[in-house]
């Protein structure tokens, strides 16, 4: 009888201990079981993404309001299409700016929205217009390194 009572405990601590690490893979990768609430498209052009990938982030003022859904190269302008799923709760006016940023030094790279001041919001498959490139590391060394070997000739 104890020995079937310590079985039984011990699968509960295994079932506990998977559930847990199942949990937390799910989190670092920023994937959701499942999404509640209702959601609309905004689509923004970038001429440079950098390591932005589907599924980022999508902050503003630090909470996150929404994910990347897709990125394409748009055949017509030759620039990044980046097509992003935003929560119902959150509206944004017309003048949002749309910008890529890295979380830490060489963190994740998401999108940060900056809310403008117009009066009329962004609806469903609307661009947001006003958008900042993602800073790519290796072109500020680069043109920091060739700013260097200028001064010394």
């Amino acid at each position: 009888m104890k020995r079937a009572t310590l079985d039984l405990w011990v699968g509960i601590f295994v079932v506990a201990g998977l559930t847990a690490l199942t949990v937390l893979a799910l989190k670092v990768g920023n994937l959701n079981l499942y999404n509640m609430s209702e959601t609309y498209q905004l689509q923004a052009h970038f001429s440079n993404i950098g390591g932005l990938k589907s599924k980022a982030s999508i902050k503003s003022a630090g909470v996150v309001v929404g994910r990347v859904d897709k990125i394409t190269l748009d055949p017509e302008r030759y620039e990044a299409r980046v097509t992003m799923t935003i929560d119902k709760h959150f509206q944004f006016p017309k003048d949002t700016f749309a910008n890529i940023l890295t979380s830490g030094l060489l963190g994740e790279q998401y999108i940060g929205l900056i809310p403008g001041g117009d009066e009329e919001l962004l609806k469903a498959g609307d661009e947001i217009k006003k958008t900042q490139s993602a800073v790519v590391l290796e072109d500020l060394i680069s043109k920091f390194l060739y700013s260097k070997a200028e001064e010394t000739q």
